[in-house]
């Protein structure tokens, strides 16, 4: 078999070694076309995880990588001169180009021919390689060839950094924040060996501005830098290697192979360095690609699928991981205003892995006094973050858990029935602190199925009444109404019939403008004067039979391409009046709309306003117009947004994931600096903690894992063992089996935790 390699970085070399030992009659070249000294940054870093990979794969290159590297055990956040310290992460920095030489040894040892400043620009010279491995990094020269056939696609993230090394030593990892006229910077340093550490110094571009820094100018840059971290270098100096600012590109690629070609490394996909190293995954990535060709000889097809089949998901997600991490870097000014606690365990936290439970089992002194500032250090403050109370007007929620309005598509003539009075009541004795009902329509027009609940009518202010007087008889629970009309997504079928079925006998649609939600469904009529002055007055209405219903808040339903919405967004909105257009414009309705409630409603109750915040879909509505339509709600009298994303059109393609929905409610809330619920594929009480503690929301609602479970809350209280004062007496004896379990559940679940966590590499020096 000969194997072509282009490229001599880590990653391309830690391939040509696995493969080489696997495979000793292969015959592989590497070529790489700087010299075999050269290295561009500082360090790298691993992981305890990668390390014991290295051991069990190549034993060899591990001795000589752990014989070099810088291993540490904490992690620093400081701010401003204010530091704390994180324990428990085990990761080690090594010099890249130490790294480079020690592969470079194992290559020679193994009989890899290396060949340097060899630049290869025509793969012609290679047609009787069975493999091409396209390891040239981020500038893959390969790729870039065949661009097409690979899917390549670049995004230039938003932030400027520049890479640096100081002599100053560091005996942790440490995130370096520091506050200046200009904006924020952050340093991530770590020493990587004796007396040389990495410093990754990054900034928003309008700071970098601000600033006055030049791009290629390295003097000025390490002049200035020098100036602001003053503190935090202690007198040393920065050293420069090629150091320009420059931007981070995220590489994804459709397709990791064309022919016999196959990408590696950066070339094929790239990480923020935020989350790691981009050399640790390219150098897992290795390991992978080594397996598959391993496996499978000469079968490029069967090789190559094996390859993308153990790798592709994992890469996807790291890079999603890495992708949230950014954003949070992006938007640091945001999350600076915090408190310092917050804000350290905002660092920690911001890719979504890394939750409180995990960094307590880390480091419970950290934690701790996370919680202590959440609760500004008063007495009571080892509470969870979700079971404290929450104020919103004369409204004080015992838990910041919310029901999630979730259709149940039971009603008749938009009347609640024994199911709605037992799916609510089960909910309310569960312990939730606030339900939010399903969208109850303003009118029969302004349904969206047969089965919706109303508020049009006395005798459906009635019905609703008798299941408030449950909730409030029974429970501390709190119960609102999101308030709503269908627009143009209305006169379909129930759910269990089917996805947007629309009636045989339906009711006229209206809409901003006359766009179908689908093909398959009826073009609205674009509201006129005359219907808005009609819809004002059924909105009013609602809020008043829903203050007569006893509901303690309402919230208005501006989301998911319904009625109000289709103002909001200019996917939706095409009109050409005083109503379309702009965002002043477009906003004007949905405005009205919601002052006339506001005066209608009772002033001592709260309202809400729930938004979609993305559309997901190109062109749609902007980050930028969601902070200003929040403003305006905000400056109308809503108390609190409920942000959520999407289900404006029916072409979206959303990036679903955990707690998918927090950073646009964290966006929201820092921005505009109101409260905000958040929702999303949360599942369990230590992502609701966790988003409450770093600050994203306020208020955290569930949806689905509500439905077949109306006691979530009882077994998250059991499982944290808070005990709360409003389990009903009928059901207090119940405790004695429920927080046991719990108790003996999370031990386990502890222990199985910390057994996963791999290995130190820790060695004693001597």
């Amino acid at each position: 078999m000969k194997i072509t390699v282009i490229g001599g970085g880590p990653g391309g070399l830690y391939f040509s070694i696995l493969t080489k030992k696997a495979l000793p009659d292969a015959q592989i070249d590497v070529y790489e076309r700087n010299k075999s000294d050269d290295s561009f940054g500082f360090g790298v870093v691993f992981s305890d995880e990668t390390l014991s990979e290295f051991l069990t794969r190549d034993p060899k290159s591990y001795d000589l990588i752990r014989s070099k590297f810088a291993y540490w055990d904490d992690l620093d956040v400081a701010r401003n001169g204010e530091v704390v310290r994180i324990t428990g992460n085990g990761f080690c920095g090594c010099s890249r180009k130490t790294l480079l030489q020690l592969l470079q040894q194992r290559c020679l040892e193994e009989g890899i021919n290396l060949h340097f400043e060899a630049n290869v620009d025509d793969l012609s010279a290679f047609a009787d390689s069975d493999y091409i491995v396209a390891a040239d990094g981020i500038n893959s020269q390969v790729r870039d060839q065949y661009a097409a056939d690979f899917g390549t696609e670049i995004e230039m993230k938003k932030n400027k950094f520049v890479w640096l090394g100081s002599t100053r030593p560091l005996d942790a990892f440490t995130y370096f924040f520091r506050s200046t006229p200009y904006g924020s910077f952050v340093a991530h340093t770590y020493q990587y060996e004796q007396g040389m550490s990495t410093w990754i110094f990054e900034c928003t571009p309008e700071t970098w501005e601000k600033a006055g820094f030049d791009t290629f100018d390295e003097a000025s840059t390490i002049s200035k830098i020098s100036e602001i971290f003053k503190e935090e270098l202690q007198g040393h100096g920065l050293i420069s290697n090629k150091s320009f600012w420059r931007q981070f590109p995220a590489v994804t690629n459709k397709h990791w192979s064309k022919d016999n070609i196959v990408l590696l490394g950066d070339a094929k996909a790239t990480a923020h360095y935020s989350i790691g190293s981009g050399t640790k995954l390219a150098m897992e990535c290795a390991i992978s690609l080594s397996d598959a060709i391993v496996e499978f000889g000469t079968d490029k097809q069967q090789a190559f699928a094996r390859y993308e089949q153990l790798r592709r998901n994992r890469v996807e997600m790291i890079q999603h991981a890495a992708n949230v991490s950014l954003d949070w870097f992006e938007n640091m000014d945001r999350h600076m205003k915090h408190d310092f606690m917050q804000f350290a365990f905002g660092v920690m936290t911001r890719a979504k892995k890394v939750t409180f439970e995990n960094l307590a089992i880390r480091d419970n002194s950290f934690t701790k006094k996370v919680l202590q500032g959440f609760h500004s250090n008063k007495e009571n403050d080892n509470i969870p973050a979700a079971f404290t109370p929450f104020q919103l007007r004369n409204m004080e929620l015992s838990n910041r858990i919310v029901m999630s309005p979730m259709g149940q598509y039971s009603a008749k003539d938009g009347l609640v029935s024994d199911w709605h009075l037992v799916h609510y009541g089960a909910r309310a004795i569960g312990g939730i602190g606030l339900i939010l009902t399903e969208m109850t329509a303003v009118s029969t027009t302004g349904r969206i199925t047969p089965g919706c609940t109303g508020i049009w009518s006395e005798e459906q202010m009635v019905a609703w009444k008798k299941v408030t007087d449950f909730v409030h008889d029974n429970s501390s629970t709190k119960i609102g109404m999101q308030i709503g009309h269908s627009g143009r997504k209305g006169s379909v079928n129930v759910p269990s019939i089917g996805n947007n079925i629309p009636l045989e006998n339906g009711w006229e649609l209206i809409s901003a403008s006359p766009i179908a939600f689908a093909e398959h469904m009826a073009v609205p009529k674009e509201i006129d004067a005359s219907d808005m002055e009609i819809v004002i007055s059924e909105f009013t209405r609602a809020a008043i039979n829903a203050d007569k219903a006893g509901f303690d808040m309402i919230e208005l339903q501006a989301h998911h391409g319904f009625l109000l919405a289709s103002f909001l967004s200019p996917l939706t909105n095409t009109r050409k009046d005083h109503f379309g257009g702009s965002l002043e414009n477009r906003l004007r309705f949905p405005l009205q709309v919601f002052h006339s409630m506001r005066k209608a409603f009772n002033e001592d109750k709260p309202m809400s306003v729930r938004i979609s915040a993305s559309d997901w879909a190109g062109n749609g509505i902007t980050i930028e117009e969601i902070i200003s339509i929040s403003m305006a709600f905000k400056e109308a009298g809503a108390d609190v947004i409920n942000v959520s994303t999407g289900n404006t059109v029916s072409d979206q393609k959303p990036q679903v994931g955990r707690m998918w929905q927090t950073p646009f409610s964290d966006t929201v809330r820092n921005t505009v600096h109101i409260p905000t619920i958040t929702t999303g594929f949360i599942q369990d009480i230590d992502q609701i903690n966790t988003i409450l503690l770093n600050g994203r929301a306020d208020l955290v609602a569930l949806g689905r894992p509500l439905l077949l479970d109306p006691n979530f809350v009882r077994h998250a209280q059991a499982y944290e063992n808070f005990r709360p004062d409003d389990i009903p007496k009928q059901y207090i004896a119940g405790t004695s089996h429920l927080y046991p379990l719990h108790a003996s559940e999370r031990k386990e679940k502890e222990g199985m935790r910390k057994a996963l966590k791999p290995e130190s590499h820790k060695r004693i020096k001597n």
